[in-house]
């Protein structure tokens, strides 16, 4: 498969630049795999589409504060991006500019708060950083860090709560699980109402799995590492319900990784806590997950190689052509899409 394959036009004004409040009144497009039809309706009206005894699956990471702007020692602006701890202080991350920031480089963040050396280099031109401030790394990051919002996103957020998802709870994401900022605490509770089981999972976010793939060939494209977890109460859910035919329904690209990593040919997902590179491509036979809610996805990405995985790749390329023609939002901030 070429990388081209899994290109599309998008207009510049259709990447949402704010998100929609509130934020079930986002546009819902319906695509029935059976049936290969169509339907526009809201977010809010994704319940109908909800079955009792469903399992919908959720990531409870959270984002921090990622985006660490810093000056080095001869005057000149500087920038860290936080991808992947390695240690309570020291983390792998993408700094900019990066022929200035070598190894044994040492700058100030936040006048003279924090501090972060640079102690090693990793894959793809990051570094690795060791911070050093008063009082707990944590608390420092989130009164100096900034939202890591994504390139395409020029606006500037006001509220840092619009980038996390109403049920976040667990550090370490570099980006949102975006198909779940859709979801209000209202929403939620009438979906546990009508007989759906929440499950949470645990997947820490990359901004590798953004990027557009750049390797001709697809399967060229290596994918960078993410940490998941699996609970045992979770993996007990979901292998009760596959036993019993309901359907598992995720929240996202990135719970589909999680619970794809972590199950076996016969569908049984197994408690854990590992790190996932899998690249999920057209081809590849899924073994948890029936239905996927997700927002609409880059040009040549790996997340619209997923969906097309799952819903075939003219079928996944005729839906953004309408979706595009029908004026939805993309990408982070846009609209959503459920596949049944």
């Amino acid at each position: 498969m070429k990388t081209s394959d899994f290109l599309y036009d998008l207009p510049e004004s259709q990447i949402a630049q704010t998100p929609v409040e509130p934020r079930d009144h986002s546009r819902l497009l319906v695509y029935d795999r059976k049936t290969k039809t169509i339907e526009h309706k809201h977010f809010y009206d994704v319940i109908d589409y909800l079955n009792a005894g469903d399992v919908m699956v959720i990531n409870q990471t959270r984002v921090i504060p990622a985006r660490l702007y810093g000056v080095r020692s001869g005057g000149g602006a500087c920038e860290f991006l936080l991808l992947k701890q390695l240690a309570p202080k020291k983390w792998e991350s993408l700094v900019r500019p990066g022929a200035k920031l070598k190894v044994g480089k040492t700058v100030s963040i936040g006048d003279g708060k924090m501090t972060a050396t640079i102690v090693g280099e990793a894959e793809g031109g990051a570094r690795i950083v060791e911070f050093e401030c008063e009082g707990t790394f944590e608390e420092t990051l989130d009164e100096l860090g900034e939202m890591p919002l994504p390139p395409y996103i020029h606006e500037r957020l006001a509220d840092k709560n619009r980038y996390q998802t109403v049920y976040a709870k667990e550090d370490g994401s570099a980006a949102a699980p975006t198909a779940g900022l859709h979801f209000t605490p209202e929403l939620l509770e009438k979906i546990r109402k009508k007989g759906i089981v929440i499950a949470p999972v645990l997947l820490h976010v990359g901004l590798g799995t953004f990027r557009p793939v750049k390797a001709e060939n697809v399967e060229d494209h290596e994918m960078h590492s993410e940490y998941y977890e699996v609970s045992e109460e979770t993996a007990q859910i979901i292998q009760k319900a596959k036993k019993e035919g309901r359907r598992i329904v995720a929240v996202g690209t990135t719970s589909v990784r999680t619970l794809e990593a972590s199950s076996s040919e016969s569908g049984m997902v197994e408690a854990k806590k590992a790190w996932t590179q899998i690249f999920i491509t057209p081809g590849y036979s899924f073994h948890a997950v029936d239905a996927l809610i997700t927002n609409f996805h880059l040009p040549g990405s790996t997340l619209l190689m997923l969906i097309s995985a799952l819903m075939g790749r003219e079928e996944a390329l005729r839906a953004y052509n309408i979706a595009v023609k029908e004026n939805y939002r993309f990408f982070s901030f846009g609209d959503a899409m459920m596949i049944l």
